[in-house]
């Protein structure tokens, strides 16, 4: 295997040579002759010629014979849809190209396809067919089995694939109606023809307790087990610090300190200190060495770069590491030994870091706190968690005084600080949900965001100036043209942005934030504008943080659950050590862009099974409501219905074709839905009073309907009243 330097060389010498004038359409062996290419470099031929055509600079056509790629074709990612047709991503076009399902060629969502546009003049959007499927990306499919008399099928759980999969019943596996299975793709089929396959796993029964979830950990690839060589390296592991391990460190044992997580954390990452001298706080933010347990390129470093995060669903974890090291020897447990790297900040009456050091540290928990105990002492007041914990309250109360004075520096530059509630579910012993409310943020959550948020700019920082290969987080700046539907939609509600040549200050949006604050519209539009700007991502190069308005950030926090905190501790330690030298500067400058992008491509797997476990698991809550009427706010307007968002966040939708007193239509340009006779409007933000109407769980939608004041005279029906919590 060719390295990627070697690969990339290789590549432009190879592509020179297809695009060139003499060249004429061969088939691989015979490339391999006139090219002279030696036996042993055959493979790295084919390597070459595999990677041209992933990108879609060259094609491949029936004979065999090797084309440069046709001016007139673009290459990008097709997105199907549960109706056939789709839409193929362009990299770098802000358009989409419309894929009408005559078109598809077979394609399945996540493909990599080449793409013709056609003449078609008819709409706003491009439309192409699809020519070639370059590279398949989905090679097994989580679905539910239905058999007929001669052959079964599987609907798959993934909506945008389409089209469902043809079984033939001796590849059945045994499996009957109502199966939840796992497909092996054996033929992709084409626009004619389904795609087959064949049963290689039953899951159990669609209606058997925990299948629901096993079935989305599957079809989103999850890994469960750790392998052999990840458990054998595990066991080898000590339980407790080692006195050989302390040699050389920063002894920080006597340093009052502790850690503040939620009731039910186990893998413990990071412990804080703080102590005042004079005006400048002195925080110590404490995390865990994980890298003296997970060696680079170690069978637990392997494994942990394929995971790339913790997955944390509604009843379980998918942890990077496995828990004797994430609950264990790497966990900041209280009143034991612990190996840390230590970022030790002193931090003026203004909120800046006027000084630092990053130390290898061995430290000692005094205790393990909660949000809870913590937000009882400085919120709450509470006698008893104050008598409990006296010897800390003075401690809280600086870090809260500290926490205060960072989040005003951070609103002082324009860093936007979106307060959603998160949903918090719980389910009973066999994972059926028993309640969904908000779960919101306190006092106790925000200082520990505020000295980890400080910590990872500190480090960024430190590093960028150092000019040493490093993990940045970055967020880029918005695209225009989506700041400037935000600013012509908040129009509607009486507020505006301003908007410099094609740019928008950070500041912007912060104030918009704030003017927003408890008012009706509050959630909406703080989604719309979290919706407006870009997903941060993973670089290695410092590219900024536009939400949080700084030059410097990184994740440094959290190497228990993250891996590219992992990784920059290895940078950091090796560079606080010796320096890093040329050869090992090389090193890092050629793996470090591959793990930015699986770093991120694992978080975006990680962040979308989240979500589809949310939506079942609010689906199914919402099932015992049927027929009860809620009071909900308009939380988004499309063409096919309205989103109304209740109390305890969850969100369904009135489709459109309900509202039967009129035919309504979508005003793109002011948001809402407009009667056409009546000219009733339904506007974003406003409270209507719904129906819940029906719930699916295998689409984890549910639907609404709205009531009428006239049809509700006896009043709102409410959920008890742990149900209406937050």
């Amino acid at each position: 295997m060719l390295d990627k330097h070697a690969l990339d060389d290789k590549k432009e010498i190879i592509f020179d040579y297809i695009t060139s004038k003499e060249y004429k359409p061969m088939k691989f062996k015979e490339m391999v002759g006139i090219l002279q290419v030696p036996r042993n470099e055959k493979d790295d031929l084919r390597q070459v010629l595999d990677s041209l055509t992933s990108e879609g600079k060259v094609t491949i056509d029936e004979k065999g014979k090797i084309h440069p790629l046709s001016a007139d074709l673009l290459v990008g990612t097709f997105s199907g849809t549960q109706k056939g047709f789709g839409f193929v991503m362009i990299e770098g076009e802000k358009e989409d190209i419309f894929i009408p399902d005559r078109a598809t060629k077979g394609a399945l969502n996540g493909d990599r396809v080449q793409v013709e546009l056609s003449d078609f003049k008819g709409g706003r959007r491009k439309e192409g067919r699809i020519v070639r499927v370059i590279e398949h990306t989905t090679n097994t499919v989580v679905g539910t089995f239905t058999k007929n008399k001669s052959f079964g099928f599987v609907v798959a759980d993934n909506q945008k694939l389409g089209s469902d999969i043809f079984i033939p019943l001796e590849r059945s596996k045994g499996a009957v109606n109502g199966h939840k299975v796992v497909v092996e793709i054996t033929s992709y089929g084409d626009n004619k023809k389904n795609p087959e396959g064949k049963v290689i796993e039953i899951l159990g029964h669609v209606n058997d307790p925990g299948v629901d979830i096993i079935s989305i950990v599957r079809g989103y690839g999850l890994p469960e087990e750790f392998p052999d060589g990840v458990m054998n390296q595990v066991d080898k592991t000590a339980d407790e610090v080692d006195s050989s391990a302390i040699a050389g460190r920063t002894d920080l044992r006597n340093m009052e300190m502790v850690t503040i997580d939620g009731e039910d954390a186990k893998d413990l990452d990071d412990a804080v200190s703080l102590t005042k001298e004079g005006d400048i706080y002195k925080l110590g933010v404490h995390i865990a060495d994980v890298s003296n347990y997970v060696t680079e390129k170690s069978p637990l470093d392997e494994e942990a770069i394929k995971r790339g995060t913790s997955v944390y669903l509604v009843d379980r974890v998918i942890p990077m590491l496995p828990h004797k090291l994430s609950n264990g020897i790497c966990s900041l447990n209280a009143g034991v030994d612990r190996l840390a790297l230590s970022c030790l900040m002193d931090i003026d009456a203004k909120g800046n870091v006027i000084s630092h050091k990053i130390v290898e540290s061995v430290i000692n928990v005094n205790r393990r706190m909660t949000y809870t105990s913590v937000k009882k002492i400085l919120e709450d007041k509470d006698k008893e968690e104050i008598e409990e914990y006296e010897t800390l309250v003075p401690m809280f109360q600086r870090m809260q005084e500290l926490a205060d004075l960072l989040r005003e520096k951070r609103k002082t530059r324009g860093s936007i600080d979106f307060d959603f509630p998160e949903s918090k579910i719980t389910l009973d012993k066999t994972g059926k949900p028993i309640d969904v409310k908000a779960y919101e943020r306190n006092k106790a959550t925000k200082i520990i965001e505020d000295f980890m948020l400080i910590a990872n700019e500190t480090v960024a920082e430190d590093f960028f100036w150092q000019e040493v290969p490093f993990v940045y987080r970055t967020h880029e700046n918005p695209d225009p043209e989506k700041i400037m539907k935000l600013g012509i939609f908040i129009n509607n509600f009486g507020y505006s942005i301003k908007i410099g040549q094609d740019e928008i200050h950070p500041k912007e949006l912060q104030k918009l934030i704030e003017k927003i604050e408890n008012t009706p519209e509050e959630p909406l539009i703080s989604r719309l504008t979290l919706r407006s700007m870009k997903q941060a991502k993973y670089t290695t190069t410092n590219e900024g943080h536009f939400g949080l308005a700084t030059k410097y950030y990184c994740h440094f926090t959290s190497p228990i659950r993250r891996y590219p905190d992992l990784q920059i501790h290895r940078i950091i330690k090796e560079n606080l050590r010796s320096g890093l030298s040329e050869k090992r500067t090389k090193h890092y400058e050629q793996i470090l862009p591959d793990i930015a992008a699986q770093s991120s491509a694992m978080e975006r797997r990680a962040d979308e099974a989240e979500r589809e476990v949310e939506k079942l698991k609010k689906a199914e809550y919402m099932k015992q409501f049927i027929g009860q009427t809620f009071e909900g706010v308009i939380s988004g307007i499309t063409s096919w219905g309205i989103y109304v968002e209740l109390p305890n966040t969850v969100e369904g939708m009135i489709r459109v074709t309900s509202l039967k007193d009129d035919y309504y239509f979508y005003d793109e340009e002011h948001y809402t839905m407009v009667g056409e006779n009546t000219k009733k409007t339904y506007k974003l933000g406003e409270r209507v009073n719904i129906e819940v109407v029906g719930v699916d769980k295998v689409l984890r939608t549910i639907d609404f309907e709205l009531v009428k004041e006239q049809d509700n005279e006896g009043g709102r029906k409410e959920v008890n009243s742990e149900q209406q919590e937050g």
